[in-house]
């Protein structure tokens, strides 16, 4: 294997455990007994407004019956709710309530927090790279 691509792997791991340690802290500001991975559904909603289940399943890679368990447990706090679809009344669309979007618009403020202090001091022009270059690799596993 080459030598480049066993060091994107070692920066990407070294990344990812990152991201879990924050998501974990994240999730845990939302409400305190979100699961980390969670923060990435939220994320989801809250980009989407109102979404039906199986396109979010879609979005996120996961499994229907996986994710319904999560929507479950966020409707049982609150978090979320279920409107029936118009187009199909045997389906629903999921969004944030007011207070979902308001507890993750507070915990995303300070993940924010944490990409501005670690991004403190590069220019801008290299965060912008680091963005598009990011992108660039996630629309490639797509």
């Amino acid at each position: 294997m080459p030598e480049p691509i066993r060091a994107v792997e070692h920066e990407l791991t070294a990344l990812l455990r990152r991201g879990r340690a924050v998501s974990w802290e994240i999730a845990r500001e939302v409400h305190p007994t979100l699961e980390p991975n969670t923060y990435g559904l939220l994320l989801w909603l809250r980009r989407s407004g109102s979404i039906r289940l199986t396109e979010l399943a879609s979005r996120l890679g996961v499994g229907k019956g996986t994710l319904s368990r999560q929507i479950n447990a966020l409707e049982v706090l609150g978090l979320v709710h279920r409107d029936p679809d118009p187009s199909d009344r045997r389906a629903a669309q999921i969004s944030l309530t007011d207070e979902g979007q308001r507890r993750f618009d507070v915990a995303r403020y300070a993940r924010l927090g944490e990409f501005v202090r670690a991004l403190d001091g590069w220019p801008d022009r290299d965060v912008e790279e680091f963005a598009r270059l990011l992108g660039r690799f996630n629309d490639s596993w797509q």
